[in-house]
């Protein structure tokens, strides 16, 4: 993925770990006044001025969450700020810091790390987001990044996976089942390169798709356009493992169940013609793919008539008392289907 040849690169062990730091993060700048002491010292300092502290983190591994055969390490970089980005985003929180910790092999030159934290650069400049810390280490199976991030919000603007109620109106931004289409076309294209170096990949056509699965994009801006609409989720989560799996820990946190209407998901072209084309059914792949990292939530029905219509939003079902369960209604027959998290499963 570097364009330098083997003997231009840098081994990390010339810089040491100290020196790797430095000059990974020197040329970060600092956007929020919460930001009182970053990189540097033992610890950083932030200041919540008044708010709650919204704080979550995930890890990425190397053979496990992505491949690097078909991974740029720049988007890797972004798309490892992004995920945790949005999990701040499900809370209705504003994301101000993060951390980020690196675990690396000798394998990887300090050009990789360089590549890794452009990435991690241009999400921190995007979502105006301050890096105020981290680690790096060494590792025996390859790579792995951990991010935490941080962000602040006013008690009453938070939004838990608790409080739905009955009748309330199931809710998602954008559309589904793309970022699991696109890494169905980029393992196909690897695999077909690997049995055959000198062929080249087909990725015409599937931009939208391989974008939503090599950098997508967190919804931090559906926090702004609810409070436009004078709306506050009832409950509220992240399309991280597909939506069935968020659909029921919806249900198991606020004690309700919901219906979920087949024929309302929102499906982009490009996802439909690429699911016919490698014949799979594309509601199965919005409701088990996951990597959306879209908004899914819950109103109360008294504010249909400020979302409906909204194009950033599709009603997609609505809550029932618990005893009622979690259904899929499909299209055509109205038959109800259980749904189960069939997505991403961590172990």
């Amino acid at each position: 993925m570097l364009e330098q040849q083997q003997n231009d690169l840098t081994p990390i062990s010339k810089l040491g770990e100290f020196g790797l730091i430095k000059h990974l993060t020197e040329k970060f700048s600092f956007k929020n006044s919460s930001t009182e002491i970053s990189i540097g010292d033992d610890a950083a300092v932030i200041n919540p001025e008044g708010k709650k502290v919204v704080i979550s983190t995930d890890t990425l591994a190397e053979g496990v969450h992505f491949n690097l055969g078909y991974v740029p390490l720049k988007h890797l970089g972004y798309k490892s700020v992004v995920v945790n980005l949005s999990d701040i985003a499900a809370m209705n929180a504003v994301p101000t810091q993060i951390l980020v910790s690196v675990a690396v092999s000798n394998r990887f030159p300090v050009e990789a790390l360089e590549e890794i934290y452009y990435g991690i650069s241009l999400a921190c400049e995007k979502y105006k987001v301050d890096l105020v810390g981290g680690d790096t280490t060494s590792s025996q199976t390859g790579l792995v990044l951990t991010i935490t991030a941080i962000g602040l919000e006013n008690s009453e603007n938070i939004v838990t996976r608790k409080g739905a109620k009955a009748n309330d109106l199931l809710v998602v931004t954008g559309d589904l089942g793309g970022a699991y289409l696109g890494l169905q076309i980029l393992e196909r294209e690897h695999s077909v390169f690997l049995a055959d170096p000198n062929m080249q990949p087909e990725m015409e056509g599937y931009d939208y798709i391989l974008e939503r699965q090599l950098k997508p994009e967190a919804r931090t801006d559906i926090k702004q356009i609810l409070s436009d609409l004078d709306i506050k989720p009832t409950s509220m989560i992240d399309v991280s493992d597909g939506l069935a799996s968020e659909v029921l820990h919806l249900s198991e946190q606020s004690k309700v169940g919901f219906h979920v209407y087949e024929n309302k998901l929102p499906l982009d072209s490009v996802a439909l013609s690429t699911a016919d084309e490698l014949n799979l059914n594309p509601t199965m792949c919005a409701l088990n793919g996951g990597e959306d990292y879209e908004l899914l939530f819950t109103i109360s029905p008294t504010d249909f008539e400020k979302i409906r219509n909204n194009p950033d939003f599709s009603i997609i079902g609505h809550a029932v008392d618990l005893e009622q369960g979690n259904f899929l209604i499909a299209s055509g027959s109205n038959e109800l289907v259980a749904l189960t998290a069939q997505g991403w499963k961590a172990f």
